[in-house]
């Protein structure tokens, strides 16, 4: 088995606003090994960016703050670092590919300047060889004419293209992590398909791990070895990709699965599946199972407590009481 590279204890991230407390993240744990894709996967709301933002150590402040746990990264706890550390830890050791590139992206600077600025500032070249290593990037992540691209604006690019070079701009110190948080949602599904090759290619090529944030479970399907289900702020199901599609456990992703449209749908069946109800309220969170008031299996012992995460069979844990009480 490969080597853990990063790993959450018990991580908790709270956001203290005048309404109350907003428990972002609660008690979240996880493992990512080196060489491996993990899919962080739920609905919107349920922590998943900012258990990644609180790896980066990028919570604001106020209102945010990392109350509790830990992240170790190959060895180190991230939440001792200091701010020189955490300098070289953002952008060599760790890379963010975010969501919207054209909000990412500088407007007034050329794609090459942005892209060399962090190979400027952590392998220590000089402009000119920046330059050169920034043409490189944009060439390996399929953009032609990269000697003139790298002079380009990022509104002079179209949408695939400035994903690709939120990309080149990403691997440009060779990362050991890339989080990639919601990478193809703004794209159209041709260049979806174009983008998650590309990072298949060059996770492949370099050896980066990746943290792939999504809702989308056909992104998951076509990307992810290992998978881990996010509700509410805790962790709900983790195991092996095949495995949570093969055999999900927790009522929650058996709910995300079935809301999936099939090619196989009966044709009288109009209406795709809905999870009843509502995400509780962040401000005030239930003392029992967070799931429950949706849940179509709840029982009494549901109401009273919540679930710890169980390893129902190896490498499958599940935060369920249908599972530790043989239900």
């Amino acid at each position: 088995m490969a080597k853990t590279l990063v790993e959450f204890k018990n991580l908790q991230t709270y956001f203290y606003t005048e309404d109350g407390i907003v428990k972002a993240v609660n008690d979240v744990s996880f493992q990512i090994r080196e060489g491996e894709t993990i899919g962080i996967v739920g609905e919107s709301g349920c922590g998943k960016s900012v258990t990644a933002m609180s790896l980066m150590r990028l919570i604001p402040n106020p209102p945010g703050k990392i109350v509790g746990g830990d992240i170790i990264f190959d060895g180190k706890s991230v939440l001792e670092m200091t701010e020189d550390e955490l300098m070289d830890f953002r952008g060599d050791k760790v890379s963010v590919i975010f969501q919207e590139p054209m909000t990412s992206l500088n407007p007034v600077f050329t794609v090459g300047d942005q892209i060399s600025e962090a190979i400027i500032l952590h392998q220590k070249l000089s402009h000119s060889d920046a330059r050169k290593k920034s043409i490189e990037m944009i060439n390996l992540v399929g953009i032609p004419r990269a000697d003139k691209i790298v002079d380009s604006y990022p509104h002079e690019l179209s949408g695939g293209m400035r994903q690709r070079i939120m990309i080149a701009m990403a691997l440009s110190c060779n990362p050991k992590l890339l989080i990639a948080d919601e990478p193809t949602t703004a794209l159209d599904v041709t260049i979806q398909a174009q983008i998650l090759d590309l990072m298949k290619n060059l996770k492949e090529k370099l050896n980066t791990s990746i943290m792939l944030i999504t809702h989308d479970l056909g992104v998951v399907a076509e990307m992810c070895e290992y998978v881990v289900v996010m509700y509410a702020g805790k962790v709900a199901e983790e195991a092996t990709a095949l495995e949570v599609y093969k055999n999900p456990m927790h009522p929650y992703t058996q709910g995300l699965l079935k809301s999936k449209p099939s090619l196989n749908q009966d044709s009288e069946e109009k209406r795709l599946y809905s999870i009843p109800g509502q995400v509780p309220n962040p401000i005030g969170m239930p003392d029992y199972c967070y799931f429950c008031d949706r849940c179509e299996k709840a029982f009494d012992k549901c109401k009273k407590q919540i679930p710890p995460l169980i390893e129902v069979e190896p490498g499958h844990k599940v935060a369920c009481w249908l599972y530790e009480e043989g239900k």
